[in-house]
């Protein structure tokens, strides 16, 4: 397929709010969706929301700007469904930390067809806490993961059973030192509970009925859920980390933007993605997943990647925030 988009009637501030309103989809931690854009007739400009941050179970915000970093793809993978060719100029502005991005529209061109398909991706993506079933996940199917990873400076990296098995272990550590810190349980439930914020958090019917029998624990929510969880098991499941060379912003910000291509990809073939972040959070495990690595890298964020139980139905997606809540468009 190598269509254009229509005529480009559109003005570029109707092609920007309509890439920060697909953005609104994007993953976050705990569903908090802590980014807001600035929609300007020249530019899209994207900041940090530190009012929806997680002070105690994210305190240096590496969750955060992961969170935001897969917001600013999708915003770019909805103006190349347009028709657009963009730059993204990241951190744009040194005297503004939470200043993290800044999208451009450079010109336009064919829309081609796997624009066309991330963006149908986009729309399908949600966080999938089932056990996967016996198909399993293709050695091709990971390589092309890890080309698009790649192309943002980012490796991906499959890990062996002997390290599957070490990810478990930090996984249950990471669980461990959560349920004793009274602080995080406050914060989880804060974004699970009834309570939530409006348009937030992550509700019953995308959290398990019952535990997964699974070889590497999932991150305890302290609440039962309404999704159906089934009798498979993870073992056919590939485990895979990302990770890089740095540990500042923008490299938290590029593992964002990496996540999001990984997970639009993995979704557009058929594949069911689950995030691990609860060993990321903390600094002991963070340390582990670092030796899992051989040292080679700071890891970003793990992702189970399987095929999900058909018989059973789809979770869900998770709430999302109203457009006037994450964004500003400029009246100019």
């Amino acid at each position: 397929m190598n269509t254009t988009a229509g005529e480009h009637d559109r003005s570029p501030s109707a092609a920007y709010a309509q890439a920060a309103e697909a953005a609104g989809r994007a993953p976050s931690i705990h569903n908090t969706q802590p980014w807001h854009w600035q929609v300007h007739a020249d530019r899209l400009d994207l900041f940090a929301d530190t009012s929806r941050a997680l002070p105690g179970i994210d305190p240096d915000e590496r969750m955060l700007l992961v969170s935001c970093g897969a917001a600013l793809h999708h915003a770019q993978v909805a103006l190349m469904a347009q028709g657009h060719t963009v730059e993204v100029r990241p951190l744009p502005d040194p005297a503004q930390p939470d200043h993290l991005a800044t999208l451009v529209i450079t010109g336009d061109a064919p829309v081609t067809a796997e624009a066309v398909h991330m963006m149908q991706a986009l729309r399908l993506r949600h966080t999938d806490r089932r056990p996967t079933v016996d198909t399993p996940v293709t050695a091709e199917q990971v390589d092309e993961l890890r080309r698009l990873a790649g192309e943002f400076d980012v490796h991906l990296h499959r890990l062996t059973p002997d390290q599957v098995s070490e990810l478990a272990v930090a996984v249950s550590h990471a669980e461990e030192a959560a349920a004793a810190e009274p602080a995080w349980q406050a914060e989880t439930a804060r974004w699970v509970g009834p309570g939530r914020p409006p348009g937030t958090g992550v509700p019953p019917e995308v959290l398990p009925d019952k535990r997964p029998e699974t070889d590497v624990g999932e991150r305890d929510f302290g609440a039962r859920g309404a999704l159906t969880v089934g009798g498979g098991h993870d073992k056919s499941s590939t485990y895979v980390v990302l990770f890089g060379d740095g540990d500042d912003r923008a490299a938290w910000l590029r593992a964002g933007q990496t996540l999001s291509a990984v997970w639009l990809h993995a979704t557009g073939q058929g594949l069911a993605v689950l995030p691990y972040s609860q060993v990321i959070e903390i600094d002991g495990t963070r340390a582990m997943m670092r030796r899992i690595l051989s040292n080679l890298g700071y890891a970003y964020i793990v992702l189970r990647l399987g095929v999900a139980d058909p018989d059973h139905p789809l979770p869900g997606h998770t709430p999302r925030l109203p457009f006037d809540a994450t964004a500003t468009v400029d009246p100019d």
